[in-house]
């Protein structure tokens, strides 16, 4: 009879695979599936997670957990061994809370919504989604009480995202962000006529930016021997085994940054999904730490490399030869148009200055919604309220507004912050990568980034998910979670551009 650390990895290995079997499928339902099929994806999916979950959090891996305590107990905290049995256990004690039925049910309800949303959103018609968010909301504020918690609510569902962070601690950190960022947003918006983005704008054919984005992301490290590109309705990144991790993009003929942004957001993702060690596959190891520390990395790409002087010295000419219109376009006209600051409707096209106010919006909601002191009926008018307060806009209509993030349709409510928590962190990582290798500031400087992907994958991505993002941070940077080097690093960038 095979040991029980052997039993447990098999145990484990079946659990994986109905997962990957169940992302595959959401893969197709937004990328290729026709509408019609989203009852019966729904039904194939709420099948996949009630088995997945039964599987999981029966007595057997309960026994199997505690039988290989033994075979780790002498291991280091930091091998492979014993934080693959300190995932399996945490990941355990916590899902073994919620009853499969109403894991089948909330993942039904998921997917369905999905479809929902797409079609809410394309007829601007709030009234359309507003059943299934309904029931979603209750939904989790259910998952919530059964997961429980000490403080709020919503601590039992970010922890789902960002192990053993409070919701206090958020508002700590959003309060420190809005005071940095006020004088900043305002200083930009006192100089607006100091940039131009006009060179973004002039028509450029949907398909030719599709194969330039891919030609330089696959220069930067992406994988197309494990991966791909396709199009979606919202941006995503999706990994079913670091020999398979997919991306997704949108494009747009007037608007060059959006597809271009886009890919090398959703490319951050999957570099890190990428450099996961092949052995984690099929156990809990083979993913991010957390999604705050994943999304430092797209975050990362994105803006701290993409939207850098050295990144369009290199690139532009990339573009130039597949867009002539560009030819009158030099780099430093071009690195200026792709860090315009305004404020904006659209998160996931807002500049690095006013990003940070689209997530403390929906953090906002989502704390009242889960409190009861807002009725989903009345989330467009609070959506817009919040978004002139925060940015002096209001949306002309629901798809710009309230129904722009596919993040509710998913359940998703507890992950909006790991995106500002994945600004802050990313440049924390990017300092510190700096600071501990020699010549990797000449290099940045000089738009070659593989030292950077080298180093990523040395000290954050051979990890997987062994550490929690407060340890993978002290053992990187030596602290932990610090806004200081975020916003300094705004206020210098964006100071020059904007005086």
């Amino acid at each position: 009879m095979s040991d029980p650390a052997m039993q447990l990895r098999e145990r484990l290995a079946t659990v994986s695979d109905l997962g990957a079997a169940a992302a595959l499928l959401s893969w197709d339902q937004q990328t290729y599936m026709p509408p019609g099929g989203a009852g019966a994806r729904a039904e194939q999916l709420a099948t996949l997670s009630r088995m997945s979950h039964e599987v999981f959090t029966a007595d057997a891996t309960g026994a199997l957990i505690e039988a290989a305590s033994d075979a780790v107990s002498g291991l280091p905290t930091d091998s492979d061994d014993a934080a693959l049995l300190r995932v399996a256990r945490r990941d355990f004690e916590r899902l073994r809370k919620l009853p499969s039925a109403f894991v089948a049910d909330f993942t039904r309800t998921r997917a369905q919504a999905r479809q929902d949303w797409i079609e809410a959103r394309k007829q601007a018609d709030f009234g359309r989604f507003l059943p299934v968010l309904t029931k979603i909301i209750a939904l989790t504020r259910q998952q919530a009480e059964y997961l429980g918690y000490s403080e709020h609510p919503y601590d039992a569902l970010l922890d789902a995202y960002e192990p053993e962070l409070r919701t206090a601690e958020v508002r700590t950190l959003f309060a420190e962000l809005r005071d940095g960022l006020r004088p900043l947003i305002a200083a930009a918006q006192a100089n607006a006529g100091a940039v131009n983005d006009e060179p973004l704008h002039r028509g450029y054919d949907e398909q030719v930016q599709l194969q330039v984005s891919e030609q330089i992301i696959a220069e930067l490290g992406y994988d197309f021997n494990r991966g791909r590109q396709d199009l979606a309705p919202h941006p995503f990144c999706i990994n079913f085994a670091p020999t398979d991790v997919r991306i997704t993009t949108r494009v747009t003929r007037n608007e060059l940054n959006m597809c271009l942004f886009g890919s090398l957001h959703e490319m951050g993702h999957a570099l890190y999904e990428q450099g996961v060690p092949v052995q984690f596959a099929r156990t809990p190891l083979a993913r991010g730490a957390s999604l705050g520390i994943h999304e430092s990395q797209s975050r990362m790409w994105e803006n701290l490399v993409g939207r850098s002087r050295p990144f369009w010295r290199r690139f532009l000419p990339t573009l130039q030869a597949r867009f002539p219109q560009l030819n009158d376009v030099d780099s430093e006209g071009f690195y200026r148009a792709v860090n315009r600051a305004q404020p904006s409707l659209i998160r996931v096209e807002a500049d690095e200055l006013t990003y940070n106010a689209h997530i403390m919006v929906r953090f906002e909601l989502e704390l009242a919604l889960l409190e009861g002191a807002l009725d989903p009926v009345d989330l467009p008018a609070a959506w817009n309220a919040k978004m002139q307060a925060y940015l002096g806009l209001t949306p002309p209509d629901d798809a710009v507004g309230v129904l722009q993030d596919i993040h509710w349709s998913g359940g998703m409510i507890g992950y909006f912050p790991t995106y500002t928590l994945g600004n802050v962190i990313s440049a924390q990582l990017y300092g510190a990568a700096q600071q501990q290798q020699a010549g990797l500031s000449d290099e940045l400087a000089g738009g070659e980034y593989g030292g950077l992907l080298h180093w990523l994958r040395a000290n954050l991505h051979a990890h997987g998910r062994k550490f929690t993002p407060r340890e993978l941070l002290q053992r990187i940077t030596g602290g932990d979670l610090d806004a200081k080097p975020y916003l300094a690093y705004l206020g210098a960038k964006f100071g020059e551009l904007y005086g």
